[in-house]
């Protein structure tokens, strides 16, 4: 009997042994690890933080087989283990998704299954697909996100979302305002593409927590985190336009004065030890573009010569449940285009000069290490300041912007068998913006600015506001987010944003999601529509009271936009041949209550804005439906093609009939189709890549038929035909570096004469904001990538 006894105690020791095995990793969307996560059995105080390479060892116990992981400003995670004793979790921002899927070779776009939202991660990996020497080339092998040039003449970018510009898309960084104000003429170029750990589209109603103004979605900008990036790495890279860029990052963990690597080894899973780290990054960039191209012979350059730099640095410090991030950069960005002959009298020159620094604050605290339940504080600062000229128009303006908000969650946990979780984010938010913007003309001779030509557009809004966000999930078949804010400013008084996203899951092959909800945003004339600027179109305002049109002078006459969002879309995940078709669908429609409409149609002199309310019948709303299919069709060869097609219809003049029209947006394509292919070799040794595009018809404004000028592509009914692009990149690895080589606009297609007038610049004809395709032909380019590995 004591021998028995003696087997069965050595058994249950085994056992408990074996048991007590469990472990994992957590990562996040990029597939790094999140260092200090907290792992824990539900409904327990059991619990442990994740090492800093992100890894964890759990004792597994008998009330619950349910594990949850958490970490701040990341979406908390509840993972069922039954068997399994070696876990990967992976955590996402709290405006992503709770899981993504993982295939064999790791997908550059990560899809959520089980998130309320309808978002897409673009990681590093998609990224290194094209050149992405910046935000704005991030989306070439996308067909949701559309960047194009605004105008011919400054080179600036603008984005579109559902097909609605991209003031409509709240563009953030790290969940903080990014790209806004002053910042959107070239904010997109203002983020270098090896900065960024990944980018998060949501489409449609986001969510509440940081803020009112997404009409048409989301798009988050992560950027590389001190704490997982390696030590040094360099990325170089050159165009056939003699474009140079150059960008250098590092990230390095700061020994602090108490720091035991003893003390660490011998409580690295004890979840009462309160270890303390601190990190900091830096990330430097440089580009500048050092010849003239003129490929039309117009006597402009396509693209004005650029001088850009930016240095940026961050800190992340832990110490037990509290967290601190800190992000400071500056920049200073200068163009030059326009006429480039030094023969001319007086040529028509474009000097723009940019100015900018920022940075933000975040400080988070998880006070309650079973639920997950934490409080935050956010905040951030920038300042702007430009002075631009366009011929003789010339344009000073400065601005500054601070953000805070105050963040509470609290995670409930359902009861039974059912993993049915509740988490309720709330707390209030301050916005400030203090604009100074005018704009003058010169004399001819630039002794003085002429006569009643100053328009200010200084604007001060102070907007406080509080919100409250529900987050329910019924295991894995349903998943909810509604929210509501109340914000009120001197100028709109109260106004509320009310949305909800919902995802249902009937089988593990069908998602289906619904969103609706409002938006609202306070257009800026001259940051919004700064495309006009090099043109001798007159800014003009028309209140439709009897009172006739004058000139735009006051920011005071544009009231605050606000629209509908609502949208449906299903995802398909169809098993063949041992692997998985993606097959996508979506639909949205936003519905303007009010928009401030920029008419080009009434004179071709002149663009004429109306608030849309003052308009009798005034009207403007966007379709937009896409369908898309992903697959790996081989081992590590990924296929995948999008169709979108976009209706955007808003009311402005029509010369033909004389009279206010709901028409077609003009310069505005009505599908866009991507195919895109990537092929990489066994052992990650080479990878080719491969995307075509073809951009749909679109409209010229009313007036260039009397103008005579009907080249570039322009037609006596002023419809635009369609045109394709071609891109390819072939990169090859090394241990700790890569080349790469590629082409972009392989098609060499462009507008023939994107300016109008050109051969006139200040006479009344000039115009350089009819851009509706690309400027400049096909050009290669090729770069190098190299990092020093960070020690385990």
């Amino acid at each position: 009997m004591k021998r028995f006894l003696l087997v069965l105690v050595i058994m249950g020791a085994a056992f408990s042994m074996y048991a007590a095995d469990i472990k994992g990793i957590v990562l996040d969307d990029k597939g790094e690890p999140l260092p200090g996560a907290n792992v824990y059995w539900r409904g327990t105080a059991i619990g442990v933080t994740t090492d800093p390479d992100g890894t964890f060892v759990i004792k597994e116990i008998h009330e619950t087989d349910y594990l949850v992981s958490s970490f701040i400003g990341y979406t908390p995670d509840t993972t069922r283990v039954q068997g399994q004793k070696d876990l990967t979790i992976v955590l996402v921002s709290d405006l992503i998704l709770d899981e993504v899927t993982i295939t064999e070779r790791k997908m550059g776009v990560l899809r959520s299954r089980v998130a309320a939202f309808d978002t897409q991660t673009i990681g590093a990996d998609e990224m290194c697909k094209a050149a992405c020497c910046n935000l704005s080339e991030a989306f070439e092998t996308s067909a949701s996100v559309d960047v194009a040039y605004a105008d011919a003449a400054t080179g600036a970018k603008q984005i579109k979302l559902l097909g609605l510009s991209g003031t409509y898309v709240q563009l953030l960084m790290e969940n903080t305002p990014g790209v806004r104000g002053l910042a959107q003429n070239f904010g997109l170029e203002y983020i270098p593409g090896s900065w960024m750990q990944s980018i998060q589209v949501s489409k449609g109603t986001s969510s509440v927590i940081n803020g009112y103004e997404a009409v048409s979605g989301q798009i988050n900008v992560e950027l590389l985190k001190p704490q997982t990036q390696n030590p040094l790495s360099i990325n170089l890279m050159v165009n056939s336009e003699l474009m140079a860029e150059a960008n250098i990052e590092g990230g390095w963990q700061i020994p602090l004065k108490d720091h035991d690597e003893e003390h660490d080894a011998k409580h690295e899973h004890d979840e009462h030890c309160h270890h303390e780290s601190l990190y900091t990054g830096v990330m430097a960039h440089y580009g500048g573009s050092f010849m003239t191209m003129d490929e039309n012979k117009d006597g402009f350059a396509d693209m004005p010569k650029v001088q850009n730099a930016n240095l940026a640095n961050r800190w992340f410090y832990r110490h037990g449940d509290y967290t601190l991030i800190a992000y400071v950069r500056g920049l200073y960005d200068r163009r030059r285009g326009g006429q480039m002959s030094d023969t001319l009298a007086n040529p028509y020159r474009i000097n723009l000069n940019n100015w900018r620094v920022e940075g933000f604050l975040k400080n988070g605290y998880v006070y309650d290490d079973e639920s997950g339940s934490s409080i935050a504080l956010v905040t951030s600062l920038s300042y702007h300041n430009l002075d631009n000229t366009y011929g003789l128009r010339h344009r000073k303006a400065h601005e500054w912007t601070a953000h805070l908000n105050a963040l509470w969650q609290g995670n409930f946990e359902g009861s039974g068998e059912v993993d049915n979780d509740h988490r309720l984010n709330a707390g209030l938010s301050v916005n400030m913006n203090l604009l100074y913007d005018w704009l003058g003309v010169y004399k001819p001779d630039r002794t003085g600015y002429q006569s009643g030509s100053a328009q200010d557009f200084s604007h001060l809004d102070v907007t406080p506001g509080i919100f409250a966000e529900y987050n329910f999930k019924y295991d894995e078949m349903l998943s909810l987010v509604a929210g509501v804010r109340a914000d009120w400013s001197p100028k709109c008084g109260f106004f509320f944003t009310p949305r909800m996203n919902v995802r249902y899951t009937p089988f593990e092959w069908w998602t289906l999601r619904a969103s609706a909800g409002m938006g609202y945003r306070t257009p800026y004339v001259l940051a919004d529509n700064a495309f006009v600027l090099p043109s001798s179109r007159a800014l003009k305002f028309d209140r439709f009271d009897g009172s006739g049109t004058d000139e735009l002078c006051s920011q005071h006459d544009i009231h605050q936009e606000k629209a509908v969002n609502t949208g449906i879309s299903t995802t398909f995940y169809i098993p063949i041949g041992g692997r998985q078709l993606q097959l996508s669908a979506e639909y949205y429609y936003t519905h303007f209550l009010n928009s401030l409409i920029v008419d080009m149609d009434r004179d071709p002199h002149a663009v004429y804005f109306y608030n849309q309310q003052d308009m009798p019948n005034g009207k403007s709303f966007a379709h937009c439906a896409q369908v898309e299919a992903t697959m790996e069709v081989l081992r590590g060869w990924t296929w995948t093609a999008a169709f979108r097609w976009t209706d955007i219809e808003q009311t402005t003049f029509n010369a033909t009939t004389n009279q206010f029209e709901l028409r077609p947006k003009a310069l505005t394509n009505r599908f866009k189709g991507v195919i895109t292919t990537s092929y990489q070799t066994p052992l990650k040794k080479w990878q080719f890549d491969v995307t075509a595009q073809f951009n749909g018809i679109s409209r010229m404004p009313d007036g260039f038929t009397a103008m005579g000028d009907l080249t570039g592509g322009y037609s006596t009914t002023k419809q635009l035909r369609w045109y394709p692009q071609l891109m390819a990149q072939v990169t090859k690895y090394f241990r700790t570096c890569s080349l790469y080589i590629g082409a972009e606009n392989m098609t060499n297609f462009r507008q023939d004469n994107p300016i109008i007038g050109a051969d006139d610049p200040y006479g009344t004809d000039f115009d350089a904001s009819m851009a509706w395709g690309p400027i400049t032909g096909w050009k290669v380019y090729a770069g190098f990538r190299w990092s020093l590995d960070k020690k385990e």
